[in-house]
């Protein structure tokens, strides 16, 4: 151990920090990893898959509008998500003096706003401030009703900014991209999609059209997970999945961000999972129905959450004051939970969040330096000595507030906050004071299998009336190419697949916007480029990089008409891919995290042999850009600046 060990007291004696978080992180690490679970939308069983379905999409309406684009007809931008990714990135198009009309948006869903359609479980609300989460807030002239803004207010919100924009026409929903091949005859990408039609949105209809440029803006979490224990789908009472939360079997409306919720009245409900959803959805539940039992593996950091409306002096003198405010106050925040506000700068946003500077273990800083790796364990000593007092305060707070000290044990985690991402509610642990709420720990093994009746745990079935399971979505990781994640199979230039390109080398980008062989085709994804807690702001970066590069390309074509073709050459995107490799030391920290989705559940841990130099560059570059997202900001500023586009050739379509 390093000067810098830290110790913290466990159940009966004091370990090192570091001792502690691996024997609880080895509690729970299984050997089938990410196989433990199965995807929602690709289960064998109906019934599970059903609960992937589109329950918000109003059929009949969306097949009465018009289709966009006809089949074999060509588009100049296509976008694949119209979630806030995608959302942003057409707008900042716009903004760039593109045209609405030559935009068109993809999206399985029934609707705009990606996870802000799909999630609207009870007690909703986003764990970032509004004032920084809420994208062209300056832009609409518009002032969020408190500091943290609920789903409805969100969804509402992304609603309006699309119609400002001229984009409420430009929208294929209910469709999915199964396919994109660069076509070279005509320089564009003949791209393939399955559209849902019909009452039920059960019947298929193929559609495929060319594309000039191409962004995939897919978002993190596009696929909802179970876990595979045995008996799940045997369960003969009512199911839902928290990312599909089914009103109908609840009662109340997914209009109010606090509904009642009547149908649950005299039921015991069973709830899987005690991670970010579930801290929200667990309080209403127990204002609602009879008993309420919460199955857990592993607790999460609960952190207070200050909720207050927003004060409309304060807007106006104080927040929202000057021009470009909000790209001010989205830095502010990324630099705070960077760890690199000075003492003399303010932190504006003043949250729970920006208190968890050792959050950038994740996330990336520039406070430590570039850390070689073999400084990585006294890197790890010092960011646990820095989170030591944050911890500290946290277990604190839970047995201040949780009055049963056996529960309160229970609900402590012993991991880094860096380990899941923290969440922040007033209402959760004082919800396990009430009689009717009843904690089920199993420490780090799961569930051990579904009845008809009820939920076994710890070799005891607990009867309950209706389940519902918050177990998340495939991890959004890197490690996948971007088309894999979503069902794509994209092949660039020769043929080649990108699946097979990154299976081969490796993660491989020029800023993580790139990739050389595939030509006009766009990345939004935090692989090998910058990252913060507030993931519009990184959506808002890539977008405007990507936005800037089309635009600059455009201005060298003296014929506005020409198709124009981008592509990274190979020896830029090396060299970025050295740089990202050469800084991935600095995440050494995540080796001491419990399994969970930010890690692979345990599989990023897994290293190659020493003497496979091949492999373990490959997985170097699998890291993001180490100083944190500001710094990655102005890294593409500068690269932009000279209307160069060093590492980018562009040339003339047809």
């Amino acid at each position: 151990m390093t000067s810098t060990t830290t110790f913290i007291e466990s159940n009966d004696n004091a370990l090192p920090a570091e001792q502690k978080y691996f024997l609880e992180a080895a509690k729970r690490k299984r050997a089938d990893g990410t196989k433990q679970f199965q995807q929602l939308h690709f289960s064998t069983n109906e019934r599970l898959r059903s609960l992937a379905d589109d329950v918000w999409a109003d059929h009949t309406a969306l097949d009465a509008l018009p289709v966009p684009i006809d089949e074999g007809g060509r588009i100049k931008f296509l976008i694949l998500g119209a979630g806030m990714g995608g959302i942003i990135m057409a707008i900042k198009l716009i903004k760039k003096g593109f045209a609405a009309e030559d935009i068109l948006l993809v999206d399985s869903a029934g609707g705009t706003g990606g996870t802000w359609y799909w999630n609207r479980y009870p007690g909703l609300h986003c764990d970032i401030e509004s004032y920084c989460y809420l994208p062209l807030l300056e832009e609409m002239g518009y002032m969020p009703k408190q500091k943290y803004s609920s789903g409805v207010e969100i969804r509402e919100y992304l609603d309006k900014t699309v119609e400002r924009f001229g984009l409420t026409g430009r929208v294929l929903f209910r469709t999915q991209a199964t396919g994109l091949k660069w076509d070279e005859n005509v320089k564009a990408w003949k791209s393939e999609f399955v559209m849902r039609r019909g009452p039920e949105g059960k019947e298929e209809k193929s559609i495929s059209f060319h594309a000039d440029f191409v962004t995939i803006a897919s978002g993190l979490f596009p696929y909802p997970q179970v876990p595979k224990v045995p008996g799940l789908a045997d369960f003969d009472g009512p199911m839902l999945h928290t990312a599909r939360w089914n009103y109908g079997v609840t009662g109340g409306s997914s209009d109010d961000a606090f509904p009642e919720m009547e149908k649950l009245r005299g039921k015991r409900v069973g709830i899987v999972g005690t991670g970010a959803t579930a801290i929200q959805v667990v309080p209403q539940l127990a204002n609602n129905a009879k008993e309420v039992y919460v199955f857990q593996r592993t607790p999460s950091h609960v952190f207070t959450r200050g909720q207050r409306d927003t004060d409309p002096a304060e807007w106006r003198e104080k927040i929202a004051a000057k021009p470009g405010w909000q790209k001010n106050r989205w830095e502010n925040l990324a630099e705070a939970v960077s760890g690199h506000l000075q003492p003399d700068e303010d932190d504006v946003v003043d949250d729970e969040w920006t208190k968890l500077d050792t959050y950038s273990a994740i996330i990336g800083s520039n406070r430590f330096g570039r850390i070689a790796p073999e400084k990585a364990q006294e890197h790890i000593g010092k960011l646990s000595a820095l989170d030591a007092p944050h911890a500290g305060k946290l277990r604190a707070r839970i047995s201040q507030i949780v009055q049963d000290e056996e529960t309160a044990r229970k609900l402590t985690p012993w991991y880094p906050t860096w380990c899941k991402r923290p969440t922040f509610s007033d209402q959760y642990l004082e919800a396990f004071n009430r009689e009717n709420v009843h904690l089920i720990d199993t420490d780090g093994k799961g569930i051990d299998s579904f009845t008809a009746k009820g939920i076994v745990a710890n070799g005891t079935e607990y009867p309950v009336d209706i389940l519902i399971l918050s177990t998340g979505y495939r991890s959004p990781a890197v490690g996948y190419d971007p088309g894999s994640r979503t069902g794509i199979e994209i092949l660039g230039r020769n043929g080649r697949r990108m699946a097979d390109k990154w299976e081969e080398e490796g993660i491989s980008t020029l800023h993580g916007v790139l990739t050389a062989g595939f030509p006009n085709l766009f990345i939004q994804s935090p692989a090998q480029a910058g990252v913060t807690v507030n993931y519009v702001h990184v959506n808002d970066v890539l977008s405007e990089h990507i936005a800037s590069i089309v635009a600059i390309a455009h201005q060298r074509s003296a014929n506005k008409q020409e198709s124009i073709v981008i592509e990274a050459t190979a020896a830029a995107e090396q060299a970025w891919c050295m740089q990202i490799a050469q800084g991935a030391a600095f995440f050494s920290a995540a080796v001491i995290c419990t399994p969970g989705y930010l890690n692979l559940e345990g599989e990023a841990f897994e290293m190659p042999a020493p003497d496979d130099h091949v492999a373990m560059i490959k997985k170097a570059k699998a890291a993001i850009w180490y100083k944190g997202l500001v710094d990655f900001e102005r890294e593409m500023e500068r690269w932009r600046g000279d209307g160069k586009l060093e590492g980018v050739e562009v040339g003339v379509g047809v």
